[in-house]
């Protein structure tokens, strides 16, 4: 793959650098901050080789690309112009064209800034610390062994200084001085402050008390700290002399923000997090059963809008909190489950496509990156991501009743399994074994439908087969009131009579046309098969009224896409008959083309049989 193709296609398809105003990326996706999100191509940007699927979620327009993001990120913002875009910073222009502020949006564009740039250093030395424990549990290392104590210092020291990490991408974020944001942080964990809490001694500041907090491995009290800093530094920039301003801006804010932040900002960054890490408990308290149960089978739709950052916080708080967290645990079982999901699928499949994307999907999954698994597998083929739910339910209730604890944080996956060694361990192997093979024996059962249709492996069950382009009663192509489309002059095919007013793709393939009346599109499906849908008899003279394309020429289109919306009613009212005629305008090429008159519930509208290879079509009987 060409990263830099890739990163130049999808920067066309969201609209050019003119439409950017900020980017940034996660772990599988390039997250944009839009302009004008209705600028963006979408269809085209998810038809392009190398993208998986697109998520407009929370003011966000996520491109969700996989493993390969932060290539494709690089690529992305070395091109021209791009590089004053490369952060999260606040409002589209739209937002502030309209006036409107979404805090929701800008919540999840704070938190994914924010702990995006070292998410990966996180997970990596949360799976060391698991690996640690798992070897004292075992025996096989002394904790008083120098290897334990290089590699525990390794494993411990992001979380131990995560405010520093945190004032870092914050500051960039928030757009104020870095390096004074760190020299706030690094003072908060200062050993001299530490010993004060560790003797539990009161600080007087020319009178005022205050109390210490320990504000090692803590999230909130940093965080509201640079974001009063984000308020405090431009006031002192416009106060002092552009000749003076480096030196005492960053004199002014540290003498102005330490002592603020340990007697009022300190101490209520703590209360939230109490007040987090209290609700948290509480829902658990109540039944870790029923916790287990709905965050086991709900978590990964909470990923699809792109929204669980606001999870991985609470998660990571409470790890700062309590020492241990009880949801990852949890999460490891709906992580599992798409992993499993996907491998049933490929077990059940005899698609090549689809087994070499699913079976891929599954080894990725394992690892803890499912976007690969639900938008290329499961969800688009919808009953194996309900597969997945139903096992990863099962599994969460069951590691919930256990009261499994994870005693750092990490990406929840097959590696992650060390980091749960303790209280309740045996229900977390027993939940991940139900998620994992119950979504693969479910999966393999009912996940897959051999029909066509969306549940399927591939809609169309012959590469020749073209599926339903609209609801409605399918009729012979003879009995349509238009001498030339009824003579077959224009080539083989039939006739719908239409309920509804949508016209989507009957195949995969490529628009070749798009009628500026809008009344007629042509295709060409991958197999060669070339289409004509014509929508109503005589509607040219109409002049576009009622018809309006979805799709334009040259684009790239799947089974199901929507092509052109057209309005039933006003087309009859004009006086119009409304019969859409589906064309093989290569029909000679062909040796039948068969119409489904026969199931009326089958999705297949017509079934095209190739000619043998050197006999001539129109000498066939």
């Amino acid at each position: 793959m060409s990263y830099q193709k890739l990163a130049k296609d999808i920067l066309d398809g969201v609209g050019g650098k003119e439409n950017v105003n900020a980017v940034w990326h996660c772990a599988t996706r390039l997250r944009f901050k839009l302009n004008d999100a209705s600028a963006a191509n979408t269809k085209k940007i998810e038809n392009t080789d190398g993208v998986i699927t697109v998520v407009n979620s929370a003011g966000q327009y996520q491109v969700v690309v996989g493993n390969s993001v932060s290539q494709v990120y690089d690529e992305l913002t070395s091109l021209p112009g791009m590089a004053v875009h490369v952060s999260a910073n606040a409002e589209s222009a739209s937002e502030k064209r309209t006036g409107k502020f979404n805090p929701v949006s800008q919540l999840m564009d704070f938190v994914s800034a924010v702990f995006t740039p070292f998410l990966g250093a996180l997970a990596g030395a949360g799976i060391l610390k698991g690996i640690l424990a798992l070897f004292t549990t075992m025996n096989w290392i002394s904790i008083d062994s120098g290897a334990y104590k290089v590699w525990n210092a390794a494993s411990d020291a992001i979380f131990y200084f995560l405010p520093i990490f945190l004032a870092f991408t914050a500051a960039k974020k928030l757009k104020v001085n870095q390096f004074v944001a760190v020299s706030l942080a690094g003072a908060l964990i200062h050993p001299s402050l530490v010993e004060i809490v560790s003797n539990s001694q009161t600080i007087d500041f020319f009178g005022i008390p205050i109390i210490p907090i320990t504000y090692t491995s803590s999230v909130f009290p940093i965080l509201l700290s640079i974001w009063g800093l984000s308020y405090l530094e431009p006031l002192l920039n416009k106060f002092f002399p552009e000749s003076i301003r480096n030196m005492l801006t960053p004199l002014f804010s540290l003498v102005i923000m330490l002592p603020l932040t340990l007697a009022a900002i300190g101490p209520i960054g703590t209360k939230i997090s109490d007040l987090f890490a209290m609700v948290l408990l509480a829902i658990y308290g109540f039944s870790p059963l029923l916790a287990g149960l709905v965050l086991g089978a709900f978590h990964q739709s909470i990923v699809i809008f792109g929204v669980h950052w606001a999870l991985i916080t609470l998660m990571i708080n409470n790890v700062a909190n309590q020492g241990y967290d009880q949801w990852l645990p949890i999460v490891c079982a709906a992580v599992l489950s798409q992993a499993g999901a996907a491998l049933g699928v490929f077990l059940k499949s005899k698609d090549a496509k689809i087994k070499g994307l699913s079976g891929s999907a599954a080894i990725t999954a394992i690892f803890g990156i499912t976007e690969p698994a639900i938008y290329g597998v499961t969800l688009k083929l919808k009953r194996p991501f309900y597969c997945a739910m139903i096992a990863a339910g099962i599994g969460g209730a069951v590691i919930g009743s256990f009261e499994v604890h994870a005693s750092t944080f990490t990406f929840p996956s097959l590696l992650a399994i060390p980091t749960y060694l303790g209280q309740g361990f045996i229900g977390e192997v027993i939940g991940l074994i139900i998620a994992f093979f119950g979504a693969v024996i479910l999966t393999y059962f009912f996940g897959v439908s051999n029909k066509t249709g969306t549940n399927s492996i591939s809609v169309q069950a012959n590469p020749n087969d073209v599926v339903v382009p609209v609801d409605g009663q399918i009729v012979p192509l003879s009995s349509v009131s238009d001498e030339v489309f009824a003579s077959e002059a224009m080539g083989k095919g039939a006739g719908i009579v239409p309920i509804s007013g949508i016209v989507t793709a009957p195949v995969n393939g490529t628009v070749s046309s798009v009628y500026k009346t809008g009344h007629a599109i042509g295709i060409v499906s991958d197999s060669g098969v070339e289409l004509l849908i014509h929508i109503g008899i005589n509607t040219v003279k109409l002049k576009g009224q009622h018809f309006k394309p979805l799709v334009k020429e040259n684009e790239r289109i799947t089974i199901g896409d929507k092509l052109v919306e057209f309005d039933l009613e006003q087309i009859k009212a004009a006086g119009y008959d409304p019969t859409v005629m589906v064309i093989v305008t290569n029909s000679s090429n062909y040796d039948q083309v068969h119409v489904n008159l026969e199931d009326p519930n089958s999705k297949q509208l017509l079934h095209v049989i190739p000619a043998e290879p050197g006999v001539s079509s129109s000498n066939l009987v």
